[in-house]
This record gives structure tokens, sequence and C-alpha cells, in this order.
């Protein structure tokens, strides 16, 4: 009987060592995904809405300005941009060291404010907007340094080639 025992207790020991290490397993996937998850944020790119806003942190950290005048929810090449492009983990990088990244949205089914449809209108206006999406780059005084109107399916390492090229200039 007391060898029994024995290896009850044996196979008890075991079993409990067994789910120690299958909570300190569980422990660790918990904080590896937690770790993915929160360095996935950290690399999506900050638009802002608020072009002054943009522009005193443009002046700020000497980088230009990229706009993005999209109907974000109805247009098909404004659609194939953000996707392509401007989501894309290269765009990204390059945007964070070198851009402040503004959208100016005009959609038809994504709630704004009317404070923030009047302000996107006045924009518009301003910079001449004819079609969607058009992207304009400003340098850190407001000068214009682009206007591009359409998508026509570049890659973003061309994008980044073109927005390097108007680096250069105002260099």
């Amino acid at each position: 009987m007391s060898g029994m025992n024995t290896g009850v207790q044996l196979v008890s020991k075991q079993l409990k060592h067994e789910r120690i290490n299958e909570e300190k397993l569980m422990k660790r996937l918990m904080v590896v995904l937690a770790a993915c998850c929160f360095g996935m944020q950290l690399h999506a790119a900050e638009w802002l809405t608020d072009l002054s806003t943009a522009m005193d942190k443009a002046k700020a950290e000497k980088k230009m300005v990229l706009m993005d005048f999209t109907g974000s929810d109805w247009c098909p090449p404004c659609k194939a941009l953000h996707k392509t492009v401007l989501t894309s983990p290269e765009f990204e990088a390059y945007a964070e060291t070198n851009l402040i990244l503004v959208e100016v949205d005009f959609p038809n089914e994504k709630p704004q404010t009317e404070e923030l449809k009047a302000a996107n209108k006045k924009l518009a206006r301003k910079f001449e907007i004819e079609g969607y999406p058009t992207v304009i780059v400003l340098d850190a005084e407001g000068k214009q340094l682009s206007k591009k109107v359409g998508y026509s399916g570049e890659k973003p390492k061309n994008f980044i080639a073109d927005l390097e090229k108007l680096k250069e200039k105002t260099s």
C-alpha cells in the first residue's frame, strides 16, 4: 500500500509541477501578446485634423506637413492611397521622423463635428481642391511645396522618394 501512496504522491507532484509550468507559460504568452499589441499601436502614424496645430508642431520639430484631402468612406482612389501607401510600414516609419500628417476628410457616412466640417471646407477653398485624393505638402513655414491630385497606384517607396526630393529642396 505504501508503494501505491508513493506513486500517487509522485503523480500528484508532477501534475502540480506541470500546472505551474502551464501557468508560467500562459503568463509569458500574455506578456508577449500585450507587448505586440502595444508595439503595433506605437507604430501607427498620428494624423491630426487641425492645420494650425500641425503647423505649430512642424515648426517646433522642423518637419514638413503632409495634408491628405480625402473622401475616406466613398472615394476608391482615396481608399487605395490610404491602404497602399499611407498605412504602409515604410511610409509610417518615414512620416514619424519627417512629417506632420493632417487628414482633411470629406466623408459621406463617417460622423464629423460641424466645426470640423467647416474647417475642412475652408481648407479645401484655400488650397483650391478640385478632386480626391489631393495630397499637399507644406514646409514648416506653411509654403506649399507640392500638390498632387489623384492616385495611380504608386508604391510607398516611390511616394517616399518624391517626399525626399521635396525635403532636399527645403534644406
